[in-house]
């Protein structure tokens, strides 16, 4: 028989502790608070919230990140000086926090190991790295900073697989960031006409220091409502995260069919809203990028007569405007104003080539990083954080460059070089290029297995989509540093995982 009286004792002796934790909670708060700030206290209430979500639910912690990237650069001009280290970083620092948990189930059994085609040339990519580190005595900060911008979002397809997301998961996620696509276009859109006011509020050009590391501002050097950017900072990032989704948008498209007419209705609309979004970026890496993965999925994969007789008719276009218009490309330069079409031809103007060259620009790293900075150190490179990445900009590390001879990156002032194919192939030398390529190339042959194994509709869009991507941002990291951008890199792995996390559950 139940002793109530028993049952009552125990309850209200719980009910004491939980109301003697929280008052002990909140009087540590009300003392950080009175220490040091306000806004110091709320982050951290706000770091053991997502602490607990994070040990309890580390899936819903990566999708979190996934939802936040997007609105982070806008976010990030109201935070506090106090705790702006603390924001910075808080989206990478979520990535670390997974990552702990991972392995802590993993050691305690409740993770089983998992063997991916990735795992082999990931360890000998990381072995390289290293190496090259140790051959070229880089100084171990440096080398660790270095390290992190070139793994930090690889490591996120490795969580992916483990935690195995499931479909509805990666479902629900896909539709709420294509949602975000259609706020971030309408938003771009209206930026286009309101100009100053929207362009002012949603720019993050102050510039913050910690030490000696300078956090990235953006310069508008464009006019404004010009190239429109939304809440993430740069019409490239902009451009770079619209191609990316409208790729993934195009996947179902072609794969949904007549019983999916709602899904196709509300992809018709993202695409309405986004097509002219990515045109308004000006961001030609990110136009080519979309037609080159679109036209893959279109041509050679889906064989769709309609996409074959639009690339004719864009063809033909295009060579009756030159010939109506008596357009020069051979002597485009980039100017602020510029037309859209004079933005398009002026990507194969000589004048430009030859102005990037001169002027310092990606051109003369295409010629000088296999010539000068690979032919010194061909098999290893020069490690980590040495030259033409994000971390050689940040720290101002010259070391390398002063070494050969070159001016410091872009326009010899910024250390990157604006092409991440070839950032890797001076840090990683031929060795680590390889093996990051192979890593790519397996990620590539494992979507389109997994697109014509599948039947699901969605996981067939899903999977070609991405397979379009690894193609889009193969070339867009010509000319860019895509796989250190969070809001490229961080979705590039991220989806990498959830095709081979379903391929392997199907």
């Amino acid at each position: 028989m139940i002793n109530l009286r028993s049952v009552y004792v125990h309850s209200e002796e719980q009910t004491r502790r939980a109301a003697v934790a929280l008052f002990g909670l909140l009087a540590f708060f009300l003392l950080i608070q009175s220490v040091f700030s306000p806004a110091i206290a709320l982050a951290f209430l706000f770091s053991l919230v997502v602490l607990f979500v994070t040990f309890t639910r580390p899936l819903a912690a990566i999708g979190f990140v996934a939802l936040y990237l997007p609105f982070e650069p806008v976010l990030l001009k109201f935070i506090p000086d106090s705790v702006y280290l603390f924001a910075r970083f808080f989206s990478e620092g979520l990535i670390y926090l997974v990552a702990a948990v991972v392995l802590y189930r993993w050691l305690t059994g409740r993770l089983a190991l998992k063997r991916t085609a990735l795992d082999l040339p990931f360890l000998l990519f990381v072995t390289a790295l290293i190496a090259a580190a140790a051959v070229h005595f880089v100084p171990l900060p440096i080398a660790i900073l270095g390290l992190r911008q070139i793994l930090r979002f690889i490591l996120v397809f490795f969580l992916v697989v483990y935690l195995e997301p499931s479909k509805p998961f990666i479902k629900r996620l896909t539709v709420a960031l294509l949602a975000i696509v259609l706020f971030q276009s309408a938003l771009g859109i209206a930026q286009s006409f309101v100009g100053t006011p929207l362009d002012q509020f949603l720019i993050a050009s102050e510039e913050r220091t910690l030490g000696e590391i300078t956090f990235e501002n953006v310069e508008q050097f464009w006019n404004p409502g010009e190239r429109v950017f939304a809440t993430l900072g740069r019409y490239d990032r902009l451009g770079n995260f619209l191609y990316f989704f409208l790729l993934i948008g195009s996947g179902l498209l072609f794969t949904l069919g007549k019983k999916h007419l709602k899904d196709r209705q509300w992809l018709w609309l993202v695409f309405a809203l986004g097509i002219p979004a990515l045109v308004m970026t000006y961001s030609r890496s990110s136009w080519f990028a979309f037609l080159l993965g679109f036209l893959f999925i279109g041509l050679i994969i889906k064989r769709d007569k309609r996409v074959f007789a639009g690339l004719l008719a864009s063809v033909l276009i295009v060579l009756g405007y030159l010939a109506v218009s008596g357009l020069t490309v051979g002597i485009l330069a980039d100017a602020p104003g510029q037309s859209v079409t004079e933005r398009f031809f002026e990507a194969f103007s000589y004048a430009r080539w030859r102005g990037e060259y001169e002027g310092l620009g990606r051109l003369f790293w295409y010629v000088h990083t296999p010539t000068t900075v690979v032919a010194a150190s061909p098999l290893l490179g020069w490690g980590p954080g040495q030259f033409g990445g994000g971390a050689v900009s940040v720290l101002r590390n010259t070391a390398v460059y002063e070494h050969l001879g070159l001016p410091f990156g872009i326009y010899g002032t910024e250390g990157f070089i604006d092409s991440n194919w070839f950032s890797l192939w001076g840090e990683a030398g031929t060795l680590g290029l390889v093996f990051f390529i192979w890593m790519y190339a397996a990620l590539f042959r494992r979507a389109l297995a997994f697109y014509r194994a599948s039947r699901d509709p969605f996981v067939q869009g899903l999977a070609v989509g991405f397979a379009a991507i690894l193609l889009a941002v193969a070339f867009n990291a010509l000319t860019s540093t895509v796989f250190e951008i969070r809001t490229v890199g961080f979705y590039l792995w991220l989806y990498g995982g959830f095709v081979y996390a379903h391929r392997s559950s199907e």
